[in-house]
């Protein structure tokens, strides 16, 4: 059985028979007859050929959960979450903020989809389950089991679903928040959910398994989607996975509202077993967020490094979650352009703990005219509109220059250059790209304001030391498209530790390495491409970028973070080998990191007062081997 072509034939089939009842077919009836022909002689009873029409669907029907499916547990209080891990080994997804639904598979075939409903009963939702890319109608094997998992919209879909429904004449969202429920409770149109997607967390089956992220790798295997997971032994690495859910709610491209953890081992569960309510074995941790209502005074929009505009709210003064907001993300230009937000409206903000605050939906719209920019604030070129992006094109605008030079500062790890002292740097002309940098002089640098020889001296000596950078450090600086530090780790855990290698990838060998699609890794090969020149640039100016070792992840120190200043008893190479060989990762100072490594106990290094302005344990070298020997 060719389980590829029925896959491909079952999304063909989805697609010609929704553009055909929208009045938009592209294929003749006969063709679009010959793809069903084919799919009935591989697969006769594939669900995808049960398909009558789009329009109209049937009332729901209540369907009862052969397993109860349960809600969590939940908890606010990290304390609580610790006594509750206490020393057991568990794994930890973040939650999606969606809708639970359960997939039935017989024989290998999605018979059934159902939504959580009260737990016990569910409403059927399988025609429009047959819509949602994500879940797989035939899973290549006879197996019957059960698939329970999150449908969710993510930010670009969410765009192209409000405009579909402006277009067929129906009420638009009001958020990305509530459209996930709105879809699957529809009557009709049902080809919306095609717009909608599906992560597996969970399977009921015969299979035996004995710890529950061996249920997720299944999952994978069997080509669903599923959430990328951590385990923990106790509460170590706890911190940096609250962060990343943090950081992942203010810049992620779908809702979340925490994170999941799970007793991993099987036996544990079915020891512990379940209340009326929720299992034993699983808790929420979510973060306390609080809304309110704010008006719009102005919105900003702001270029980055890649030339992506990003909108900004100023809002009148309010206070959430206990500090005073004046500033709100909008996200970008489709949800700008969605919700035809302006100056004067009233709108919905949120803030979870330490997030950003961020905009959820609008209150009360205002009379004022809707404007989007048409060229870029900073070199004034014409914008242009790709989904739910507006960007800036001109390779020349200062904003995106400034930006990538920042980006090397920061990431490189350059003291003492400040945003304020870059724009005195280009201003003067002595810094006109990232290279600019490493042919600066102390004669240069006391020309700057305030900056006399001793100052000067320190700065030039500053950016000499940044001339060896590790590969990790180095793919960050110049600003390589689509790799954030965890995506870098992985690329170069998978062999790829050397600069040679990182310019010799292609697509074919990214998607070879987990968690890397295909038009990610196309992004990424097309940025370090573009980025040619900048390297040969650096390389020529003496910049040393080091071989990365390839860490096995295990040891003492897996999953755990840190970043090296200061003085130190030996090089700091052998120092980053040491913890890279016990299966800890070398990073830069974010809310992230584990633990700041110095024998220094005060210093005014950018690295040092940013540490301790995040709350991040700072330890010496011999607390450093204390954790390594446990």
């Amino acid at each position: 059985m060719n389980i590829h072509r029925i896959q491909e034939l079952e999304k063909l089939i989805i697609y010609h028979k929704e553009r055909y009842y929208t009045g938009h077919a592209e294929i003749s009836d006969e063709s679009y007859d010959q793809l069903e022909e084919e799919l009935k002689k591989l697969d006769p009873k594939n669900p995808v050929l049960q398909i009558v029409g789009l329009k109209q669907l049937e009332v729901s029907s209540k369907v009862e959960h052969q397993k109860k499916m349960l809600s969590l547990d939940k908890t606010y209080d990290e304390k609580e979450l610790q006594k509750w891990i206490d020393e057991k080994e568990v794994l930890s997804v973040f939650k999606i903020d969606g809708s639970s639904c359960s997939l039935i598979y017989e024989d290998g075939h999605l018979v059934m989809a159902k939504t959580r409903g009260d737990g016990q009963f569910g409403e059927n939702i399988t025609k429009k389950a047959l819509f949602i890319p994500d879940i797989p109608k035939f899973l290549g094997s006879k197996k019957n089991i059960e698939v329970r998992g999150e449908v969710y919209c993510i930010e670009k879909n969410f765009f192209s679903l409000s405009q579909e429904m402006k277009d067929l004449g129906l009420e638009t969202p009001s958020s990305q928040r509530n459209i996930v429920a709105g879809i699957l409770g529809r009557k009709e149109n049902i080809q919306l959910a095609r717009h909608l997607s599906f992560q597996a967390f969970d399977i009921l089956s015969d299979d035996k398994y004995q710890k529950e992220h061996e249920k997720l790798d299944y999952l994978k295997n069997a080509g669903f989607i599923t959430p990328d997971y951590v385990l923990h032994k106790g509460v170590k690495n706890l911190d940096s996975k609250i962060s990343e859910a943090r950081d992942f709610m203010s810049s992620g491209d779908y809702l979340i509202d925490g994170i999941v953890f799970i007793y991993d081992d099987l036996k544990l569960h079915a020891e512990l077993g379940e209340t009326g309510h929720h299992p034993r074995y699983k808790i929420a941790f979510k973060f306390a967020g609080e809304t309110k209502v704010a008006k719009i005074n102005l919105i900003e929009w702001g270029v980055s490094r890649n030339g992506t505009l990003t909108p900004v709210a100023l809002i009148e003064p309010t206070e959430l979650s206990g500090a005073v907001i004046g500033r709100v993300t909008l996200h970008n230009y489709g949800m700008v352009q969605n919700f035809q937000l302006t100056v004067g409206d009233k709108i919905e903000i949120i803030r979870s703990g330490e997030v950003i605050p961020k905009f959820l939906g609008v209150v009360e719209k205002s009379k004022e005219a809707f404007t989007i920019p048409t060229h870029c604030p900073s070199c004034k070129s014409k914008l242009k509109i790709e989904d739910i992006w507006l960007y800036c094109d001109n390779a020349e605008c200062p904003s995106k220059i400034k930006e990538e030079i920042l980006n090397y500062i920061h990431k490189a790890n350059i003291e003492d250059i400040s945003d304020k002292r870059l724009d005195e740097m280009m201003s003067k002309g002595l810094v006109k790209k990232i290279s600019d940098l490493y042919r600066l002089t102390s004669k240069d640098l006391l020309t700057l304001e305030k900056v006399k020889e001793k100052l000067a001296t320190k700065m030039f000596e500053n950016i000499q030391k940044t001339k060896e950078q590790s590969l990790a450090q180095f793919i960050a600086s110049i600003g390589v498209e689509g790799v954030s530090m965890t995506k870098s780790e992985k690329i170069i855990a998978q062999g790829h530790n050397t600069l040679d290698k990182i310019q010799s990838l292609t697509v074919e060998k990214m998607l070879e390495i987990e968690g890397f699609a295909e038009k990610s890794s196309e992004t990424i090969i097309k940025s370090i491409r573009d980025k040619e020149k900048l390297i040969a640039e650096l390389l020529k100016l003496g910049v040393v970028v080091r071989a990365d070792e390839i860490a096995s992840g295990e040891g003492p120190l897996k999953g755990m973070k840190f970043c090296i200043t200061g003085e130190l008893s030996q090089p700091r190479p052998q120092v980053e080998k040491l913890i890279k060989a016990n299966g800890g990762v070398i990073a830069g100072v974010s809310k992230n990191l584990n633990y700041l490594v110095t024998n220094e106990q005060e210093s005014s290094s950018s690295k040092f007062v940013k540490a301790k302005s995040l709350g991040i344990p700072i330890i010496n070298e011999k607390a450093l081997l204390k954790l390594i020997e446990g």
